[in-house]
Formats: C-alpha cells, sequence, structure tokens
C-alpha cells in the first residue's frame, strides 16, 4: 500500500498544481474524474496495443544502435503513448460543452496525462521500490506533465480555431518530440554522460509549459477586469 502511495503522491502533486492555475473558471470534478479514469486504463491499454504493432513493424534489432533507439523513442514509445492521450483529449473533452476556455485543453491533457502516469509509475514503483519512486518523482511524472501541458495548449487553441485539425496536431507532434527526446536520451546510456539530454529536455519542456500556462491564463474568456 505504501508503495501506491509514494506513486500517485506526485501525480496528486501535479493534478492540484493544474487545478489551482485554471483559476478563471473551474472545470467540473466529474469530468476531471473521468479524463483521469480514461488516462489510467484506455490510454494504457491503446498503448499497449500500439507497442505490440510496432514491435512487428518497427522490431528493435540493435539496442546499442543509435538510430534503433531513437525509431523506438520518437516512433514506437514517444508516438504510441502521445497518441493514446490525444485521442482521449481529441474524443472526450475537446468535444464537451465544458471544454469553454482554451486553459481547458491543458487541464484536460492533463488529467488524461496523470492518469497514464499513474498506471505507469505504480507499475515502476512496485517493481523498483521507493527509491524508484523518489526518482521518477522529479523526474518520469513531470516529464508526462509537460507532455500534457504542451499538447493541451495547442488542443485547446484548436477548439476556439478555425485551423483545429493543424492545431491539434501541433499539440500532438510536441508532445511526441519532447517524450521523444526525453526517452531518447535515456535510452542511449551506452554514450556516457548523455542521459543528461534528458534532464535538459525535461527542463526546456517545464519552461515552456510555465509560458503556456500563463498564455491562457491571460487569455481567458472568464477573466474579468477585477482580475487584471
Amino acid at each position: 500500500m505504501d508503495l501506491i502511495l509514494y506513486a500517485l503522491a506526485p501525480v496528486s502533486v501535479v493534478i492540484f498544481y493544474i487545478y489551482l492555475k485554471d483559476k478563471y473558471e473551474k472545470e467540473p470534478k466529474r469530468l476531471l474524474i473521468i479524463s483521469f479514469i480514461l488516462g489510467a486504463v484506455v490510454s494504457v491499454i491503446t498503448t499497449l496495443i500500439l507497442y505490440s504493432f510496432f514491435d512487428i513493424a518497427i522490431p528493435l534489432n540493435d539496442k546499442y544502435s543509435v538510430w534503433e533507439q531513437f525509431k523506438q523513442a520518437f516512433f514506437v514509445v514517444g508516438f504510441s503513448e502521445e497518441l493514446s492521450k490525444y485521442i482521449i483529449v481529441l474524443l472526450f473533452a475537446q468535444t464537451h460543452k465544458e471544454f469553454n476556455e482554451p486553459f481547458d485543453g491543458i487541464v484536460y491533457a492533463v488529467m488524461v496525462s496523470m492518469g497514464f502516469a499513474a498506471t505507469e509509475n505504480i507499475m515502476y514503483v512496485w517493481n523498483g521500490g521507493a527509491s524508484t519512486a523518489l526518482v521518477r518523482a522529479f523526474t518520469a511524472v513531470p516529464a508526462h506533465a509537460t507532455f500534457g501541458i504542451l499538447m493541451g495548449y495547442f488542443m485547446g487553441k484548436a477548439k476556439f480555431s478555425k485551423n483545429k485539425v493543424m492545431l491539434n496536431l501541433a499539440g500532438l507532434g510536441l508532445a511526441v518530440l519532447f517524450h521523444g527526446a526525453y526517452d531518447f536520451f535515456l535510452f542511449i546510456q551506452f554514450i556516457p554522460g548523455i542521459w543528461i539530454g534528458a534532464f535538459v529536455s525535461l527542463i526546456i519542456g517545464l519552461l515552456l509549459s510555465r509560458k503556456a500556462i500563463q498564455k491562457h491564463q491571460e487569455q481567458s474568456y472568464f477573466k474579468t477586469e477585477d482580475d487584471i
């Protein structure tokens, strides 16, 4: 039980943080919970199905090949996981009437991402113990949060734009790019010191996420003169 709590603690912190950042018009808790559950169950199942397909289409032939690990990071892991989240935000959240301002894209994308991260984290922590929970609390969980924020930023813009398809795909593409970059540097640890690239990509993602949150807050449809 303690390990599960350790795994869920950083996920809860991210959810609470984003909930507080949604300053002007909170989303219904029911929809947030549903988004989380969809991320924890449906996106994980979808990812496993995609993994099975890519294991055949793009097999890992040489784990010490930079190119092979590049394909795994971007086209298998990054694309599969982010597509599974993207589909839920696109088909469930973005079509809902409560999705009524750009910031909502960030809220729902993060909820779906944290659902996915919760399931993933429980599995890793269950096998790796408390030390794994501590490491992932400052790496993998924040990483999933940044992927969700960057995706949600563009999906929030897309809902209220004529260029809906392009902006939605931009959100997916940016999430895959950062997810792939983060994993790629971890996958090629046979090159000494290269792992630091994962932390550089995470820091850049965090900085961009902070700007994305601020931008949508400033442009909130529910912001009044008293909030300025």
